[in-house]
């Protein structure tokens, strides 16, 4: 099938113009290229538009798993009749092997793996080997290694009506596809046989798939829900993929094991040469236990340590990612390129030096430097055509690419906040004469200023009068809970947010805000990219002449972007020197801030407030408006009072919504009805118990 873009919106602003010369550039084999697009801009709106105008599969990866999730439903949105797979990291928990010389502590791997993210990243491969109309969203996770897409292909079993095949042979080859045999409920990438009748689960869909078998022959093919056991339909035939990512021939199995010993020998005479007694025996003794349990049962724990001698790579050669189950004409999108790139450039290091302490004392073979995230030069070389998607982009973006893209005209209109500065404490100077002409501070100061606490309340109360809401951003944690305090022992209602509050309470925090329970928020960093806030008409950024990550030029245009979403932006910054990051942030916002002007005044338009519908994730577990903590104890202390029967059908019903969230990428609501699902079955099986101990007891009485 082809790319086919449902929009009821056209393109507007400088859509169409961004549109076309990015398509342009990718016609004429441009290999990189910038869209460099303010804050609501429309950037996905863009990119959706290129991929539908050049028609190939395309990975879109971003910095974090919230923004992947966000990006990965709005292409759903635009191409409802195409593939859209979402590919992050498959880990609830995951702590790494390592070992601390200096305590002699190892830390043995720790995992816990999101079934609903295996799946999803199963149906992105999955998708990939089978057709071409395929957009994978996924996070930085898909630079490491995946296993073999030629073995992962070579696998797949078909199996179709009157197949001439036997139970046995169905059986076996499942076993191969590290399918497991149970003879209780299927859950994914298991299979269950009882006479001529095989039931399976794949791996990238909770669907069960009923086998009829005749003889030599399979005769019915029914799917059935997995949950109500209800037949959907029938089928003529069922495409069924491994249950693993790493597959390996059995033949190669057995070659595999023959390099690991071969390496196994190499090492252990270095350790020898070394006088290394305990290095020797340790890796001795693992090696040939890991061994044994590949040959007995074709797997071992940490074998993914193994990898490069199952891939038949050479030394040094880079892993198969997922990028190896791309055709080789694939489109990549780099969104969020300021942040996503250097965290592409940066996992190689950390990985070998964690690595290279275990083979030095040895618990892993040198090999296991070889199961890795690919270097930054790999991952260029894995990739063939790509885009740069940023507000701002960074020097690599600006030093590599062959054509620049500008999309500041919005399509509503709205113009980037005014800026003006204010003193910290005193007066503002300018700091040195490299940082250009001085820059007099844009509003008047008061002979009474008592700086910029006191300042940016008395602004703070204005907005709210207004109805309008506030942020305000520290350089710590300590700043923005100390903030926090003061303004609200002044009666103003405001929270913090930093990173030790939790997902679910963030965002919380942020609906309540929009909601007007709260009127300004403090932060740090969290308060840049992502946050879609357009009752927002103020921010205050304090301390802003501290140079750093901060109070970069990036983070300052981030945070100022933040108030573009509304008609009355004004951003207020703290300095009482010029820094370099400063006059560039406020240099590149003027400039921006002067073309969308003269363009709303050539065209007449009038810019107005986005207005956006308050959405709260909890809201699923008490109707259309979302609940409150108090309320949510309330409802669970409803569902304890009830009867056996009616708990068990709350608890059906909450695994459906909890599915159901799951399947809209909506984890962090998934999780939360799952913590429920525990309690509501520990009440029932509490039930169950007290029920069956009170019969015991009757029957026992005396007559």
């Amino acid at each position: 099938m082809k790319f086919d873009l449902k929009s009821d919106y056209k393109p507007a602003g400088d859509q169409p113009k961004a549109i076309t010369n990015l398509t342009e550039g990718l016609q004429k084999g441009l290999n990189r290229q910038t869209l460099l697009g303010v804050t609501g801009s429309g950037k996905t709106f863009t990119m959706a538009n290129v991929i539908q105008n050049v028609q190939r599969p395309t990975l879109i990866i971003a910095h974090n798993k919230t923004l992947a999730a966000q990006l990965c439903n709005e292409f759903r949105e635009f191409f409802p009749n195409n593939v859209v797979e979402y590919f992050v990291s498959y880990y609830d928990y995951y702590q790494p092997e390592a070992y601390m010389p200096r305590t002699d502590t190892y830390i043995e791997k720790e995992a816990t793996i999101n079934e609903e993210i295996d799946r999803l990243r199963h149906a992105a491969t999955q998708a990939l080997l089978s057709r071409r109309d395929v957009i994978i969203v996924a996070s930085v996770s898909c630079i490491y290694g995946l296993g073999s897409p030629k073995e992962y292909q070579n696998t797949v079993l078909r199996v179709t009506k009157d197949t001439p095949i036997t139970r046995e042979e169905i059986m076996r080859r499942l076993i191969e596809m590290q399918f497991t045999r149970t003879n209780v409920d299927l859950v994914r990438g298991q299979f269950r046989a009882r006479g001529d009748v095989i039931e399976i689960m794949p791996v990238n869909e909770e669907m069960i798939y009923r086998l009829i078998i005749d003889g030599p022959h399979v005769t019915e093919i029914y799917r059935l829900d997995h949950v109500t056991r209800e037949v959907k339909d029938t089928v003529p035939d069922i495409w069924l993929f491994p249950a693993k990512h790493f597959m390996t021939a059995p033949g190669e199995r057995d070659r595999a094991a023959r390099d690991i010993a071969r390496e196994l020998e190499e090492q252990l005479k270095v350790f020898d040469k070394q006088g290394k007694v305990l290095e020797y025996e340790r890796l001795s003794r693992r090696t040939k236990y890991d061994l044994e349990m590949i040959k007995n049962i074709g797997f071992c724990s940490g074998i993914e340590n193994y990898s490069r001698h199952f891939d038949g790579r050479m030394p040094g050669e880079p892993p198969f990612t997922l990028m190896s189950y791309f055709p080789k004409d694939f489109l990549t999108i780099i969104d969020e390129s300021h942040a996503t790139l250097p965290q592409i450039g940066g996992m190689y290091a950390g990985d070998q030096a964690r690595k290279e302490t275990l083979v030095d004392h040895g618990f892993r073979l040198p090999s296991a430097k070889d199961n890795r995230p690919l270097k930054f030069d790999e991952f260029i070389d894995n990739v063939g055509q790509m885009i740069y998607v940023s507000a701002t982009p960074g020097p690599y973006e600006k030093g590599t690419s062959e054509n620049v893209v500008e999309q500041i005209i919005r399509p509503t209109g709205l113009v980037d906040p005014q800026t003006i500065i204010m003193p910290v404490t005193g007066t503002f100077t300018a700091a040195g004469e490299d940082n250009g002409p001085d820059r007099v501070i844009d509003a008047e100061v008061p002979a009474n200023y008592e700086g910029q606490v006191k300042d940016i309340m008395q602004r703070i109360r204005e907005r709210v009068a207004e109805g309008e809401r506030a942020l305000v951003t520290t350089l710590t944690k300590k700043m923005a809970e100390d903030l926090a305090g003061y303004l609200k022992e002044d009666g103003m209602k405001v929270a913090y947010l930093h990173s030790d509050i939790e997902t679910l309470e963030r965002i919380t925090i942020l609906s309540d805000l929009r909601k007007g329970l709260y009127d300004i928020l403090v932060g740090v960093n969290l308060l840049r990219e992502g946050l879609d806030l357009p009752e927002v008409s103020l921010i205050g950024i304090l301390d802003a002449d501290k140079e750093g990550f901060l109070r970069s030029e990036t983070s300052l245009i981030q945070t100022i972007g933040r108030a573009a979403r509304n008609v009355n932006g004004l951003v207020v910054l703290y300095a009482d020197h010029m820094t370099g990051s400063l006059k560039r942030a406020l240099d590149e916002t003027e400039r921006r801030r002067n073309i969308q002007l003269a363009y709303n005044k050539e065209h007449g338009i009038t810019p107005k407030t986005i207005a956006k519908r308050i959405t709260d994730i909890r809201a699923m577990l008490g109707g259309d408006e979302a609940v409150s903590e108090e309320k949510i104890k309330k409802i669970m202390q409803i569902e304890m009072t009830a009867s056996e029967g009616e708990l068990e059908e709350i608890i059906a019903d909450k695994k459906k919504e909890m599915k159901s969230a799951a399947l809209n990428l909506m984890f962090e609501t998934a999780a939360l009805l799952r913590d429920e699902i525990a309690e509501l079955e520990k009440e029932l099986h509490g039930k169950a118990k007290k029920k069956g101990s009170s019969r015991a007891t009757r029957a026992g009485a005396p007559v």
